[in-house]
């Protein structure tokens, strides 16, 4: 799945294997596509949304509009 290199390369360090978080970062388990989708935008927007927005904020940036896309169906498919 295309959204699958990129979680290995930028996502699974805080969000884990499974997406169940790890230590302060958030568990994405059960997520829908557009919830992912619409809060990476937000970071990438430099929108504040919790605790951990600036780091959330630095990675998102890097992100195009069909990487997003890509991430939050792989998300949502592989983490239910």
């Amino acid at each position: 799945m295309a959204g699958e290199a990129r979680y290995a390369e930028t996502c699974v360090t805080c969000h884990g294997n499974a997406g169940k978080g790890m230590a302060s970062f958030p568990a994405i388990v059960g997520r829908d596509a557009d919830y992912i989708a619409g809060r990476l935008m937000q970071y990438r927007a430099k929108e504040k949304v919790g605790p951990n927005s600036a780091i959330m904020m630095s990675w998102a940036d890097k992100l195009s509009d069909e990487e997003i896309a890509n991430l939050a169906a792989y998300i949502s498919v592989t983490f239910r």
